[in-house]
């Protein structure tokens, strides 16, 4: 049995626990659950931390449960939000369900027949036939108004600060929630609820209602939420949530925003979403500081982390994409880029059209430079620029007697132009 404590505080991963957790999961093997929010049929990375504690327990011999709020996600968790979330029905909530199974199985082992074979669960199961009389009776009757009024994430939207109150739905989260733990506790043995610390409150409630209604001991443990060191939100781009969903967010995105990070975050992310040991990750640390311009962490960072979601095979084409941009790729390179991977590579790199037609007959350099694409301002200056060695068609070099032709396009549909070392333009043919 390994230390899960010890394992998540070195690693960064844990803001509170409740006293006892420790010397609890010491003594044989526990169950834990992470509740999932199925509003979207993939996770973003911003699940992630949750999915790599519910790992760590696994490693450490204990067996996870990943729980998929059903139940929940048709009502909303008011923790952090100003406003009550979308109500979902239940053919896309079972749908939304496996997608974020098969995701998960990256992760965690659901298949083995080893005692702490990770299971997947939906509170809906076992909420859809609870009645609301049963329910306010069973276990309504067993917290206080005033014990629920007491949590933050009740206190925030309560708030004169706040742009609208609470709804009754979700006032009742917590006890819903609660009594997941509640039910876990009976029908998996589960003890440990684990979360963001802004579950906290949430999760104590459980704690509260198995002591109560249960006679028995459960546990609380929260990890913190990830922060970026300029302030802006974790697992956000421009484009918004980075998805593990390769159709919502490519590998090459996925790679290009770890690698992107901070030093100050790479030093912080690569001990919550890597596996490697603290001897390495001190290695790497010391190397990186060493010689920061190499950016060792965020590389590191950027291949165990899309080898993990996507694959191996990701991965290496995300890094033939990226060394696109810094001139160390080639035309067969390029030929090897998916549409969608070509596009995201210079994506706001200025684009014009030519006929198909026009490239069929062959089209001589000159005139792609300036009158069928407007790249260069003249004829006389894309001339000088063939002259001086300095125009690039998909990254080999030209002279003024290139032809382009059909058998210079990129996955039949696109040529680049190159003018010295940063200049590109994309030719896209119709």
């Amino acid at each position: 049995m390994k230390n899960f404590i010890e394992e998540v505080t070195w690693r960064g991963m844990l803001h509170d626990v409740m006293p006892g957790t420790e010397e609890h999961l010491m003594e044989e093997i526990r169950v834990a659950y992470v509740g999932i929010d199925p509003t979207a049929d993939s996770l973003h990375i911003g699940h992630l931390v949750g999915v790599m504690l519910l790992k760590h327990f696994q490693i450490s011999g204990h067996k996870p449960l990943a729980l998929v709020g059903g139940a929940t996600g048709m009502i909303g968790d008011p923790s952090g939000k100003s406003n009550e979330r979308n109500l979902l029905d239940e053919a896309t909530l079972r749908h939304n369900q496996e997608a974020i199974k098969g995701q998960l199985a990256r992760f965690l082992d659901f298949t083995s027949d080893a005692p702490n074979a990770a299971e997947l669960v939906n509170n809906y199961d076992w909420m859809k036939t609870f009645s609301f009389l049963d329910f306010i009776r069973d276990v309504g009757k067993h917290i206080t108004v005033n014990y629920m009024m007491a949590k933050d994430s009740v206190k925030k939207r309560l708030s004169s600060e706040a742009a609208e109150g609470m709804s009754f739905t979700e006032f009742t989260y917590q006890l819903v929630q609660g009594y997941d733990f509640l039910h876990l506790y009976r029908d998996k043995k589960c003890t440990l609820q684990m979360g963001g610390s802004d579950q906290w409150g949430n999760i104590t409630t459980g704690t509260e209602l198995v002591r109560r209604i249960a006679s028995g001991k459960a546990y609380a443990l929260t990890c913190p939420l990830i922060t970026k060191a300029d302030g802006t939100k974790f697992g956000k781009s421009e484009g918004g949530n980075i998805w593990l969903d390769a159709a919502r967010t490519s590998p090459y995105k996925f790679y290009q925003y770890w690698l992107n990070t901070s030093d100050v975050d790479a030093e912080k992310y690569i001990k919550i979403f890597t596996f490697l040991s603290k001897e390495e990750i001190e290695d790497l640390t010391e190397k990186h500081s060493e010689s920061p311009h190499l950016r060792l962490l965020q590389k590191r960072l950027a291949e165990e982390i899309t080898i993990m979601v996507h694959s191996k095979e990701d991965l290496e084409n995300a890094i033939k994409a990226s060394g696109i941009l810094f001139g160390n790729a080639t035309a067969e390179d390029l030929k090897q880029l998916d549409q969608a991977t070509f596009l995201e590579v210079f994506d706001g790199v200025p684009q014009a059209e030519i006929a198909q037609s026009e490239i069929e007959n062959g089209i001589n350099i000159v005139d792609v430079l300036n009158e069928k694409t407007g790249f260069l301002k003249s004829n006389g200056e894309a001339r000088r620029a063939l002259t001086a060695n300095s125009i690039s068609v998909n990254r080999e070099k030209v002279t003024e007697e290139f032809v382009l032709s059909t058998k210079d396009l990129i996955n039949n549909q696109f040529v680049l132009l190159q003018s010295g070392k940063k200049n590109y333009f994309v030719v896209r043919v119709k």
